[in-house]
């Protein structure tokens, strides 16, 4: 017997949704307030405040339920911590019966310099452990995901304390006005598709 989740994700008519789960990957606790590994939930506190509306505490994490252009959406920031993030995106794709590729993350990529931010319909995990327990948890690499970057300037062995450390004061001077901008890349994928807003911010 097909799963819930896989029924679904067969359906037709179900592939046809208008309704979207829009994700900020970070984790929970005032020590990661500001760090660079929260920017998805920095992001989606943006988009939450531009559509208007807040946050409640619900299963698995907070969760924002909006309208936009036409469209359902469902901001969640997860509460099981970066890398069972998987666990909180495939419960709420099921409830709401959501297609996946219907899901846009939102993530830190040191691969990127700092404030650059990159869209993909699909891919790897990039050795993010976010995106690796959301693919891992779907069995599906097929969503959107908008990267942003933190920049890398840092030794190997460093790498958890970098990502995990909050923003230089540079950066902090910046981040609000990225972070706007994000939000525009997420709603111009909503109003305009993600191949148009791929060649428009990329």
């Amino acid at each position: 017997m097909l799963s819930v989740f896989k029924y679904f994700s067969k359906n037709s008519s179900y592939k046809n949704s208008k309704k979207f789960l829009i994700v900020g990957l970070g984790n929970i606790g005032l020590e990661y307030e500001n760090t660079r590994h929260n920017i998805g939930f920095e992001i989606i506190n943006k988009l939450s405040k531009k559509i208007e509306g807040s946050f409640e505490t619900q299963k698995y994490g907070e969760i924002h339920k909006s309208k936009y252009g036409g469209k359902q959406l469902l901001l969640l920031k997860p509460n099981t911590f970066m890398n069972l993030s998987g666990k909180a995106v495939k419960y709420w794709l099921s409830k709401e019966k959501i297609n996946s590729k219907n899901l846009i993350v939102i993530v830190d990529d040191l691969n990127l310099d700092f404030g650059i931010s990159r869209l993909r319909p699909n891919g790897s995990d990039g050795g993010h452990n976010g995106l690796k327990s959301i693919i891992t948890s779907l069995n599906n690499s097929k969503f959107t995901r908008l990267r942003f970057g933190i920049g890398n300037n840092f030794k190997k062995e460093n790498q958890v304390d970098f990502v995990l450390s909050k923003w230089n004061n540079d950066e902090s001077l910046k981040i609000d006005e990225l972070a706007i901008k994000n939000v525009e890349i997420i709603l111009s994928i909503l109003k305009n598709g993600i191949e148009f807003s791929m060649n428009k911010f990329n």
